[in-house]
């Protein structure tokens, strides 16, 4: 079996262009596991849309669960996309997700914007690190997030485990940004984030989370957010039709997997 091993501000994901494959939860994790497998922050499957005129994203996060939407993965899936002569560089691309039909379109600069729908804030929340307590935004944007602004710096908090949240709020768990918010020439807002993902623990990056944080630091208007993560900058544009996410997406290696162990991830 084929595959494509990429990341998009570093959060990366293995690519699998079979149209016939089931991406199990098991397979998934096989897949992610940085030690015995390929190692990522998830999966994403190269699918025919329904309507066969198309294509879609079938994405697992690295326990094997299945994600709505991401950014970085949509990136990534768009340049595979064009790289492999499905779709031409420059051209409106349209990609089904979990959270409905996205646009993305691949610039000759390598980088890759995408169509990420509308943030919807939601109610406040707190979001509990060690001792520190942070109220934070909820925010839906296809999956959900909570967006702690903060004080302290992103860069001294321990996000080695899941921070504590109200489970009632979030049933189905829930992805848990810290910004601090600073200035940048040619942006709205510049925002320095860390985050710590559902599924998968804390990433180098995040796209919803990207635009979930912008649409919170905007408070609901219009503008452009420059988000600053580990892996790298990408700018968020909040507007009339939803989040639009501008960042890069980098193919590390293609490759073929060993039957072998394909055959015991797959047992």
């Amino acid at each position: 079996m084929r595959f494509l091993k990429g990341h998009g501000t570093g959060n990366d994901f293995v690519v699998l262009p079979d149209h016939e494959l089931e991406l199990t939860a098991e397979l998934a994790r096989a897949l992610c596991d940085r030690r015995t497998g390929l190692g990522a922050d998830g999966v994403l499957r190269v699918a025919p849309s329904a309507d066969g005129d198309g294509w879609y994203m079938d994405h697992r996060n690295a326990d094997g669960s299945t994600a709505e939407m991401c950014g970085n993965g949509l990136r990534l899936f768009a340049r595979y996309l064009v790289d492999s002569g499905r779709a031409s560089a420059g051209s409106e691309q349209r990609i089904g997700t979990r959270s409905g039909l996205r646009r993305a379109v691949v610039g000759s600069d390598g980088s890759v914007r995408v169509e990420m729908g509308p943030a919807r804030l939601g109610p406040a929340s707190v979001a509990v690190v060690g001792d520190d307590s942070f109220t934070g935004t909820a925010v839906s944007m296809g999956n959900p997030h909570l967006v702690c602004l903060i004080e302290v710096p992103v860069a001294s908090l321990d996000l080695h485990r899941p921070p504590v949240v109200d489970a009632a709020s979030f049933p189905e768990g829930v992805n848990v940004e810290f910004g601090n918010v600073g200035v940048l020439d040619g942006a709205d807002r510049q925002v320095t984030m860390r985050v710590h993902e559902r599924g998968v623990g804390e990433t180098q990056a995040c796209g919803t989370g990207a635009c979930a944080l912008a649409a919170t630091v905007l408070g609901g208007a219009h503008g452009i957010v420059a988000v600053d993560q580990p892996g790298g900058r990408v700018l968020v544009d909040v507007a009339d039709d939803g989040c639009w996410l501008t960042g890069p997406a980098v193919v590390v290696a293609t490759g073929e997997l060993d039957p072998a162990w394909l055959s015991a991830a797959l047992s």
